[in-house]
């Protein structure tokens, strides 16, 4: 049996089966890498963190040059917030020869967490240009533009994405903000209402709602 009925199985949640196929792999393949990556990818979506790390390192033993080990173990940094160790991480997956839209959507995300906007941007600007059909990664592209003031960009991405997803309230929230900025208050308004048809309990677009309907009411 190889790798990729495992990997079916993954996608099936059938984590069982992953399982016993990654484990008959390694003991067959011992000296192999690929074994062990897959084994750890099934760890971590377990929420076994530990053995995931080891699993990964093994594989790195094997083979100095597994990127997807390096980024998997990057990928495990950023969700313990350990954003410098995820960094390294990535950065080694891409000296090493990664360099697909997820290492740079990744990398830009950690130099996001660390307020290193500049990095960020420049990340997930390659991210985006390498898989432009991902609604996630153009909204965190265009959040991390609004951040810095580039409004008119940042409103471009965010229209880009509810093509992509017209129910992602976070867009039509932050597309909100963007029109509020610029007085176009009606337009905001509507924005803010979309979100919350989307996603009841969106506080934020709650919050700005009532925040422009009572202004508008003592005006």
């Amino acid at each position: 049996m190889d790798l990729s009925t495992g990997i079916a199985y993954m996608k099936e949640a059938n984590y069982e089966e992953a399982a016993k196929v990654f484990t008959d792999y390694i003991e067959e393949h011992p000296k192999e890498p690929e074994g062990y990556i897959n084994m750890a990818n099934l760890l971590r979506v377990l929420g076994d963190r530990e053995r995931a790390v080891v699993f990964n390192e093994r594989a790195i033993e094997l083979d100095k040059d597994a990127t997807t080990a390096y980024y998997s173990l990057g990928v495990l940094a950023y969700e313990d917030e350990h954003f410098q160790e995820a960094i390294k991480r990535f950065l080694t997956a891409q000296q090493k020869g990664l360099a697909d839209a997820d290492l740079f959507y990744m990398l830009g995300m950690s130099h996001y967490q660390l307020g290193s906007l500049a990095h960020a941007q420049a990340n997930l600007s390659r991210a985006h240009e390498l898989q432009a059909d991902d609604p996630e990664i153009a909204f965190q592209y265009g959040l991390c533009l609004a951040q810095q003031d580039q409004l008119g960009e940042a409103e471009a991405l965010f229209i880009e994405v509810l093509k992509q997803d017209s129910t992602h309230a976070d867009a039509y929230y932050n597309l909100g903000v963007i029109h509020l900025s610029s007085e176009r208050v009606e337009e905001a308004l509507k924005c803010f209402d979309l979100a919350l048809t989307n996603q009841e309990d969106h506080l934020l677009a709650g919050n700005a709602k009532r925040v422009v309907e009572d202004a508008l009411n003592k005006g």
